[in-house]
């Protein structure tokens, strides 16, 4: 089977690795007075490394040994006209591209850190503006102040970013707690999607390379996002602001579906005993009204997804990931279970509930 050619094809989770950046990003955009701290290329005996506060980040213009690369794209991807060259060769027509500073931009200084993530979210505005059909760039806002992340949320609003991803692990308190309730009072003002990435690391795995730690961590971080799905739900955050999307990236589906099931039903034991917030609707109301989440190659969780929601599932490649489906992707899709759910179901996750969410003709 071969999907139709005029089946277009949005993925909603791709990346923008540290080592695909501009070498001078941050060297030519911080202020002055955070440039001496702030992350810069040097030359070491191993070639250019990205480094910052005596630590390597990084290698600068090619992936880390040891971790999946079958594809080596250099630059590429960081470049708005080849990262399009590599689309048109995957049969993609836009990309939602996460920005890779979750984990790695993780100073002590909060201030370097919102200083770096600002000059990051002017340089993804511009880089999306090659092509703002084609390329959305993720903003990334601070996830240790809520007030930064709200300040941030709003001017990366007016820059016309389509979307922000904030690390949920960042701050003292986690994002669904009452510290951030104005960050999501902003984000009901400006009405562009907020994204959380997989993670975060499991608590007793270490992800190490060259050993079984490594794909054991692998293999289960996605579910980490759960605390964070039913915090979001119960909490009352999105039920008090209908106008919030919230996308779970790289978060997978088989596991979806449980969660659902299983927060219905203590909604429902508990109701009568909760005394701070009581939800006035099923958590799998608020799911389906307000919560999106996105996969890659996955089998039974694909199966799955007339539990989940047809409307709330996004397709992703993956890119540049030496596991994504790049460049066969359109190959991918149609050998997966996905082609077996039916023509509508495969137009809703491949293009139509990314365009509805990010507002793409």
């Amino acid at each position: 089977m071969s999907l139709p050619d005029d089946q277009r094809l949005i993925s909603a989770d791709d990346h923008m690795d540290v080592h695909v950046l501009p070498p001078d990003l941050w060297q030519s955009r911080v202020p002055a007075a955070f440039r001496d701290r702030a992350p810069k290329v040097v030359e070491t005996d191993d070639g250019p490394w990205w480094e910052v506060e005596g630590r390597r980040l990084s290698p600068s213009g090619r992936k880390e040994s040891g971790y999946l690369g079958a594809n080596q794209h250099g630059f590429r991807p960081g470049q708005p006209a080849t990262r399009l060259e590599d689309m048109d060769r995957d049969g993609v027509h836009a990309q939602v591209i996460y920005s890779p500073l979750t984990t790695q931009l993780r100073f002590q200084d909060g201030d370097l850190r919102a200083a770096c993530l600002v000059a990051y979210n002017d340089w993804a505005a511009e880089f999306n503006s090659a092509d703002r059909d084609r390329l959305l760039c993720l903003a990334h806002v601070p996830g240790h102040d809520p007030a930064a992340a709200r300040d941030e949320l709003l001017r990366v609003a007016k820059l016309g970013h389509r979307g922000a991803i904030i690390g949920q692990e960042e701050g003292d308190e986690p994002l669904f707690m009452d510290a951030w309730k104005p960050f999501w009072d902003a984000a009901q003002e400006v009405q562009i999607p907020i994204h959380a990435h997989l993670g975060p690391a499991p608590k007793n795995l270490p992800m190490k390379l060259g050993s079984w730690t490594m794909p054991a961590f692998v293999a289960i971080i996605p579910m980490q996002l759960d605390e964070l799905l039913v915090g979001m739900v119960f909490s009352g955050i999105l039920e008090q602001r209908p106008d919030v999307k919230f996308v779970l990236g790289e978060g997978g589906l088989g596991w979806i579906p449980y969660v659902i099931e299983r927060m219905d039903h203590e909604h429902e034991k508990y109701y009568d005993k909760v005394k701070d917030h009581r939800l006035e609707m099923k958590p799998s109301e608020i799911f389906a009204r307000q919560i999106y989440v996105t996969y890659e190659d996955e089998g039974v969780g694909v199966r799955l997804i007339p539990e989940i929601g047809v409307d709330n599932v996004m397709w992703a490649s993956d890119y540049p990931h030496g596991d994504s489906t790049w460049p066969h992707s359109r190959k991918a899709l149609a050998e997966s279970p996905l082609a077996a759910l039916g023509e509508e179901t495969l137009r809703k996750v491949t293009c139509d509930n990314a365009a509805r969410v990010y507002g793409l003709g």
